[in-house]
């Protein structure tokens, strides 16, 4: 973990008197706050504050360990910036967190791009279908598709990701077409290990959900995708990913007069005074990105 940042962690929570009003100083995460404080703590082989349900202070530790702090940061802010010295040509290491679907079929393509308009920028990415923690990590950005964002995330929406219900010309010979999302109780729907398995659709503005079973589900996307490809099943597939399939007559769009719910992207770190040149421009990037293909 960054000890600078730890260090103004561990200033701020002093000075603020409580770790939710450092965390809204900082425009940071209580979890963060909280896992900055463990780790000072950690490194300083004591506990550093007495902590109550109305009050914090200093424990001897703490005491010694606040003034070694304030004095790395005046230390710190004597360094200048070499990210901020041009801000019209952002550099340094960004290093992101995504799915693999995400990594291989959306912004692969992306990140190239990104490279060669900002060449003083490198991308470190990690590839992970786990949510992972961003302070153990190391990670600068993680891009997740979700309706469910933790209230305690900081988060920038990106964009929006359609799904589509599909199936393989042979699944549909054999099996027959639902007509309507109740007839998807008969069938081998494949499914998200992170979703539920309550499929939900809207038509007319009126929404309608039904509950679905089968005998494969998969923590990874493409696979799933190559299990519909092969005729086992029927899935719900991001639009982007099967759009091409569907235009060549591999998958066979399903239900046309529902319209699945839409899935969340959004970039998420882990402070906004932190950020650096190279992650807000590859945020702005981004936006514009995912403004120009169809989700």
């Amino acid at each position: 973990m960054d000890r600078i940042t730890a260090a103004e962690v561990f200033v701020t929570i002093v000075e603020r008197g409580s770790m939710i009003a450092a965390a809204n100083a900082l425009d940071m995460s209580r979890s963060m706050v909280t896992r900055y404080l463990s780790q000072m703590e950690s490194w300083a082989d004591a506990r550093l504050l007495h902590r109550s349900t109305r009050s914090l202070s200093l424990t001897p530790a703490g005491e010694q360990t606040l003034q070694h702090c304030r004095q790395l940061l005046e230390l710190a802010a004597e360094v200048p910036g070499a990210g901020l010295l041009d801000d019209k040509a952002p550099s340094g290491t960004v290093r992101v967190s995504c799915a693999q679907a995400e990594a291989q079929g959306l912004l692969g393509p992306f990140f190239q791009q990104f490279l060669q308009r900002y060449p003083a920028t490198s991308v470190d990415l990690h590839v992970s279908n786990e949510t992972v923690d961003m302070v153990e990590e190391r990670i600068d950005l993680a891009i997740r598709m979700t309706n469910a964002l933790d209230p305690n995330l900081i988060a920038r929406p990106l964009g929006t990701c359609r799904s589509v219900l599909c199936a393989s010309p042979d699944y549909i010979a054999q099996f027959g077409e639902p007509v309507c999302p109740e007839e998807l109780r008969r069938h081998n729907c494949l499914t998200y290990a992170y979703f539920s398995s309550l499929w939900q659709f809207n038509r007319d503005g009126e929404p309608v959900s039904v509950p679905v079973q089968g005998n494969f589900s998969a923590n990874e996307s493409m696979v799933l995708l190559n299990a519909v490809l092969a005729g086992a099943g029927i899935s719900l597939q991001p639009l982007h990913a099967v759009a091409p399939l569907i235009q060549s007559g591999r998958l066979v769009s399903l239900l046309p007069g529902y319209e699945a719910d839409t899935l969340g992207i959004y970039g998420v770190y882990r402070s906004r005074k932190h950020m650096s040149p190279a992650l807000r421009r590859l945020l702005d990037e981004l936006v514009d990105y995912f403004a120009g293909i169809e989700m």
